[in-house]
């Protein structure tokens, strides 16, 4: 299986967020689409729509400690991770998860040359790996217990 057959699965929606963009607001976002990382991007007349970076809770929660509560009122430039992993919709689910171990993340955008076409994250992987589950391997459900009168 490749990356573009996880994709397939997803909605083709992804969720995004400026990098001027308040962390706060950022916050409200994940929040809204109950996700734990934003691809950020930014608008230039030269490159078009441009993947800036990624900013997940992780940054957010270890940016509190160094920071305080005044970072809800930072841009998420400042926190974000500039030049993210990414991968290919050719790359094999194999190489994609070793990209995920290797570097310590939990979403990797997807690029087709160049242009942001998806984010592949661990709940994906997850997910797949309990369709696969042959029948056998998945937990019954409980049986009813009568109680004798």
């Amino acid at each position: 299986m490749r990356v573009e057959d996880i994709l397939r699965t997803k909605q083709p929606r992804i969720v995004a967020v400026r990098s001027g963009s308040t962390i706060d607001e950022a916050i409200g976002l994940m929040k809204s689409e109950n996700i734990s990382a934003l691809v950020v991007k930014d608008v230039c007349r030269t490159e078009g729509n441009a993947l800036a970076g990624v900013l997940s809770e992780r940054d957010i929660v270890h940016a509190l400690l160094d920071k305080g509560p005044g970072l809800l009122r930072l841009p998420v430039s400042q926190l974000m991770t500039r030049n993210p992993v990414t991968c290919s919709p050719t790359d094999s689910l194999h190489e994609a998860l070793q990209l995920m171990v290797r570097h310590h993340i939990r979403h990797l955008p997807v690029l087709d040359d160049g242009t942001l076409v998806g984010v592949v994250s661990a709940r994906d992987f997850t997910r797949l790996q309990l369709d696969e589950l042959a029948p056998a391997e998945r937990p019954r459900e409980a049986e009813p217990v009568y109680a004798h009168h």
